[in-house]
C-alpha cells in the first residue's frame, strides 16, 4: 500500500526516523521538507552531543530509549556506539538515588549495574575515585551519532519511496473543511504548495511557530544548553558516557578531547523571533557565555583532575527543547485533523517516539502506553506562554535533580483552587499540585487527633481501640517526603466517623443530545443505558483492548449523562469520537465537589437535605438532585475509600457555602490525598495511569465485572480472557514508593505501581504486576527498595471489607 499523502516538516533525526518507521509501515508516498540542507539541517540534531542513557522513572520513556538503542545499534557503529553508560555519586543523596535508579533498570528491563568507586574509576581512569561513593552502570548505553543516524534512517526511507527536499521553509498549514490539506513552502525558486492527508511536525524548536501556523499551541520552550570540549588529554580507551549529576554535568570522549556539557547554568530561553528566520548555518547554535561555564570547568576538573592541564575551547550554548512536564509532544491537533505532533524529542528517545507515532497512525494504536505523551494532557490553564515557559525553565534546573515522586512544581502556584480552597488552608492544609490544581494531602488542624488517638481517645467517641490506626507505620527519611503520620488520623476519622474529601480537582464531562446513551455505550465496557438516577463504572478502551481510562458514568435524564474522568485525555478522546447531535463539555472549571464519606455520613447530610438518604430510598450507585442546606447539589452514592457516603457537586460559587454547611466541628474531619491513597489501596480500587494503562486489559487489572460484551464496543473484538499477568495485592514489611522491581526466586518477575500504609490492616500494601501463575494468594515475593530487600506476599482483594457490608448500608 502507499497510504496517505504524508508531510513531515523537520529532517532531523525525528523526521528522519518517522520516515523511516512510516516506509516500513507501507506508507511509501512520503515527503520530509526542512528549511537547511540535509542531513545537518542547523536544528538541535546537528549538534546534539548524542548521549543515550535509557533509565527512566517513566517505564515509556525508558521504552523509548531501549527501543532507539537497539534500532541504532543495528545501523552501526558509525551511528551508535555502545560504550556504556555510568552515573556517579559523591553524595549520599545521589548514591540512594542510584539504587533507586537501579530499581527502575531492573523493572523495566534495562539491567546495569550499582559499581564501588574503584570499579568506577577503572571505567572512567580520569575519576578522582575519592570523591566518589559508588556509581550505576549501564552496559547497554551509548552514542549516537544524530546526524549520521538521521541519514541512515532516511536512506532507508527513501529506498522505499519517501522523498527529502532540503531548502523548503514551511511558511503555512493549508486546511480545509477541519483537516489539513497541505503545506505552504518557500524555496529558492518562489512559493508552492505541497499536498498532504497528514502533517507531523518534528520541526525540533521551531514546533511553536509551526504550531501556530494551524492554530495550535505547542507548549514548548527552547532553550541554551552549554557544551565545550577540553584541550588535548594523553589518548585513553574510551569509557562509558559519564554523569555527574550532583554538579549538573555530563562527559563524553572525542578523541583525545572531553566533551563536557552542564545543566548548571541558568535558564537561557530562546525565542522563536531569535531562531525564527534562517540567518546562520547553524540556528541551533548561540554565542558561547564563559561567565556561565566558568564555575562549571572547576567542577569539571575537581571530577577529573587531569583537565587541569588543559582549558575549554569550542564551547556553544546549544538549543535543545523543553516542554512543562519534561515529557515529549504526541498526538493530534484537536481542532485539525491530520496534523500531528512529534516535538520536544531528544536524540535518547527518537526512534521509540517515530515508531509510536508510525503505530498510531498506521495501527491507531501503539503498544506502549503514551498518555504521558499526549498533546491533550494539558489543561487550559497549563498552555498560556507565561506557564510553558516558567515550568519550561524548572525543568531544566531540575533535569538532574533527586526529584521524589511527589514533589511538585513551586511556582507558578497557587494557579487552580476549588472554592473549598480558604477553609482548607485554615485547617493547615499541606498542598501539592496535579493538572494545576492545589490538593490538600493532610491538615494540621487534625494533628490533635492523631495525638488523641496515640493517647487511646478520642474526644467525640470516648475511649478507642487506636492499635490499628496508629503505631505500625515506619517510614524512612525519603518515603517520609510529602507525607505526615497526621494521614493515619484522618484515615481514622474516616473509617469511624465522617470525613469531607475534595474531589473537585476531578474531570467531570457532560455528555448530551439525543444520541448521547448509544455514543456512551458504544464508547465504555459497560452498560451505561439505564434508567436516569443511575450511575454506572466503567472503562474506555482503545481498539486493542488497552485500558484508556476509568469512568463513572451519571445518567441525569433521558439525554444528559454526567461522566467523571480522569483528565483532559478522556475530554479529547469523547469529543474526537462524538457524532453529530452528540455535545460534549468540560464541567470542571464552573463546577465542584466533596465527597462525604464514612459511617456517619447519611446521619450527618440527612440532618441537612431534603432528599431520602436511607438506603432502600438511595442505592449504591444511584445519583439525584437535591439541596443541602441553600445549596443545590447533585449527590451520587459512589465511594472510592470503602465507606458509606455520596459525592455532592455543586457550582463554583456555591461550593463554599456547601463545605461551610456540611462542617460540623467535633463531627467531621477534612481529609487529603495521602489517607485518601491508604483507603482506596485497602478497598483494591485502581488508579488509572498509575495502576493500569493501554498496556492492559481488564481482565488482567481485576476489572472484569466493568466488561459487558453482550454489547458491542470500542476494543472488544480484541478482548481475550486468558491473562498471563495480574494486578494484585502484595502485603509488605515496609512501605515502598511505587515503580520498585517484585523478584521471585530470585528473578525480576513484575514491578510494584501505587504503595501506601494500610492503618486499617496495619499492612504495608504494594500493588504490583506479576505473572499469572506467580499471582496468587500466599505467594512469596521480594520488593527491592532502594537496594533492599523487602519481603512481601501475594494477598486476596480485597484487603478490606470483601462483602461490601460498609458501602451498602
Amino acid at each position: 500500500m502507499s497510504g496517505p499523502r504524508l508531510v513531515i516538516v523537520g529532517a532531523g533525526i525525528v523526521g528522519c526516523a518517522l520516515a523511516d518507521e512510516f516506509t516500513e509501515r507501507g506508507w511509501s508516498d512520503v515527503t520530509v521538507l526542512d528549511q537547511g540542507p540535509l542531513f545537518a539541517a542547523g536544528g538541535s540534531s546537528s549538534h546534539a552531543p548524542g548521549l543515550v542513557f535509557q533509565t527512566n522513572p517513566s517505564k515509556t520513556m525508558t521504552e523509548f530509549a531501549s527501543y532507539t538503542v537497539r534500532k541504532y545499534t543495528a545501523l552501526g557503529e558509525s551511528c551508535f556506539r555502545q560504550v556504556g553508560g555510568l552515573e556517579v555519586a559523591t553524595t549520599p543523596e545521589r548514591w540512594a538515588d542510584l539504587h533507586r535508579k537501579h530499581g527502575w533498570a531492573e523493572s523495566w528491563g534495562v539491567g546495569g549495574e550499582l559499581v564501588d568507586a574503584g570499579r568506577c574509576a577503572e571505567l572512567w581512569p580520569l575519576l578522582d575515585k575519592d570523591r566518589v561513593l559508588g556509581g550505576f552502570h549501564v552496559p547497554g548505553d551509548g552514542l549516537a551519532g544524530a546526524v549520521a543516524c538521521g541519514q541512515a534512517q532516511a536512506e532507508r526511507a527513501t529506498e522505499r519511496g519517501a522523498t527529502f527536499l532540503p531548502g523548503h521553509t514551511v511558511v503555512g498549514v493549508e486546511q480545509r473543511g477541519g483537516r489539513v490539506s497541505g503545506v505552504s513552502v518557500v524555496t529558492s525558486d518562489g512559493h508552492r504548495t505541497i499536498p498532504a492527508d497528514v502533517v507531523v511536525c518534528a520541526a525540533g524548536f521551531w514546533g511553536p511557530s509551526i504550531g501556530a501556523m494551524a492554530g495550535l499551541t505547542v507548549p514548548l520552550l527552547p532553550l541554551a544548553h552549554q557544551y565545550a570540549k577540553s584541550g588535548p588529554l594523553a589518548p585513553q580507551p574510551e569509557g562509558p558516557i559519564l554523569r555527574h549529576q550532583d554538579r549538573d554535568l555530563y562527559f563524553r570522549q572525542h578523541g583525545d578531547r572531553i566533551g563536557i556539557g552542564s545543566y548548571a547554568h541558568r535558564p537561557m530561553p530562546v525565542t522563536q523571533e531569535e531562531i525564527g528566520p534562517r540567518s546562520t548555518t547553524m540556528p541551533s547554535v548561540q554565542a558561547f557565555t564563559e561567565e556561565d561555564f566558568d564555575p562549571v570547568w572547576r567542577d569539571a576538573v575537581e571530577l577529573l583532575p587531569a583537565l587541569a592541564e588543559t582549558k575549554y575551547e569550542e564551547g556553544i550554548n546549544g538549543v535543545f527543547s523543553f516542554t512543562p512536564d519534561g515529557f515529549p509532544l504526541i498526538g493530534e491537533a484537536p481542532h485539525l485533523e491530520g496534523f500531528w505532533l512529534a516535538e520536544a524529542v531528544w536524540v535518547t528517545h527518537s526512534a521509540g517516539v517515530a515508531r509510536a507515532v508510525a503505530e498510531v497512525l498506521v495501527d491507531e494504536r501503539s503498544p506502549v502506553d503514551l498518555h504521558e505523551c499526549e498533546l491533550g494532557r494539558f489543561e487550559q490553564a497549563q498552555l498560556s506562554p507565561a506557564f510553558i515557559e516558567e515550568r519550561g525553565k524548572q525543568n531544566f534546573v531540575e533535569v538532574y535533580d533527586v526529584i521524589h515522586p511527589l514533589q511538585p512544581m513551586e511556582s507558578p502556584r497557587p494557579l487552580r483552587t476549588s472554592p473549598f480552597y480558604p477553609r482548607q488552608r485554615e485547617l493547615g492544609g499541606f498542598f501539592l499540585e496535579a493538572a494545576g490544581w492545589e490538593r490538600p494531602h493532610w491538615f494540621e488542624a487534625n494533628a490533635p487527633l492523631l495525638e488523641d488517638l496515640v493517647r487511646g481517645t478520642d474526644e467525640h467517641d470516648g475511649e478507642v481501640p487506636v492499635e490499628p490506626f496508629i503505631g505500625a507505620e515506619q517510614r524512612d527519611e525519603w518515603a517520609g517526603r510529602y507525607w505526615s503520620p497526621i494521614a493515619a488520623a484522618e484515615s481514622y476519622a474516616t473509617r469511624e466517623r465522617v470525613a469531607l474529601y475534595d474531589m473537585t480537582p476531578l474531570k467531570r464531562v457532560e455528555v448530551s443530545g439525543p444520541g448521547a446513551a448509544a455514543f456512551l455505550q458504544r464508547m465504555t465496557t459497560n452498560n451505561v443505558d439505564k434508567k436516569p438516577g443511575s450511575v454506572t463504572y466503567a472503562l474506555l478502551l482503545d481498539i486493542k483492548g488497552g485500558i484508556r481510562s476509568d469512568l463513572t458514568v451519571a445518567r441525569l435524564d433521558e439525554e444528559t449523562f454526567q461522566v467523571g474522568a480522569n483528565g483532559n485525555l478522556d475530554l479529547e478522546w469523547l469529543t474526537r469520537h462524538a457524532p453529530g447531535g452528540v455535545r460534549v463539555r468540560d464541567l470542571t472549571p464552573g463546577t465542584c465537589c466533596v465527597g462525604v464519606w464514612g459511617p456517619q455520613a447519611r446521619e450527618l447530610v440527612q440532618g441537612l437535605t431534603d432528599m431520602d438518604l436511607s438506603h432502600e430510598n438511595f442505592r449504591y450507585f444511584s445519583c439525584r438532585s437535591g439541596y443541602v442546606g441553600q445549596v443545590p447539589v447533585l449527590a451520587m452514592r459512589v465511594s472510592y475509600v470503602g465507606e458509606l457516603g455520596w459525592e455532592l457537586y455543586t457550582t463554583a460559587d456555591m461550593g463554599l457555602k456547601l463545605w461551610d454547611t456540611l462542617w460540623s466541628p467535633g463531627v467531621t474531619t477534612a481529609g487529603g490525598r495521602a489517607a485518601f491513597n491508604s483507603l482506596r489501596l485497602e478497598k483494591g480500587y485502581r488508579l488509572w495511569g498509575v495502576d493500569m494503562t493501554t498496556e492492559h486489559n481488564p481482565y488482567e487489572a481485576g476489572l472484569a465485572f466493568a466488561v459487558r460484551t453482550d454489547k458491542d464496543f470500542v476494543g472488544r473484538d480484541a478482548l481475550t480472557t486468558d491473562v498471563t499477568r495480574r494486578l494484585v495485592p502484595l502485603l509488605s514489611t515496609e512501605v515502598v514508593m511505587g515503580k520498585e522491581p517484585v523478584r521471585h526466586e530470585g528473578r525480576t518477575v513484575g514491578y510494584v505501581t501505587s504503595a501506601a500504609y494500610g492503618h486499617t490492616i496495619q499492612r504495608p500494601i504494594a500493588y504490583a504486576w506479576l505473572p499469572a501463575e506467580i499471582a496468587e494468594p500466599g505467594t512469596q515475593v521480594d520488593i527491592s527498595y532502594f537496594g533492599r530487600r523487602v519481603p512481601a506476599e501475594v494477598a486476596k482483594e480485597p484487603l478490606f471489607d470483601p462483602g461490601m457490608e460498609k458501602i451498602r448500608r
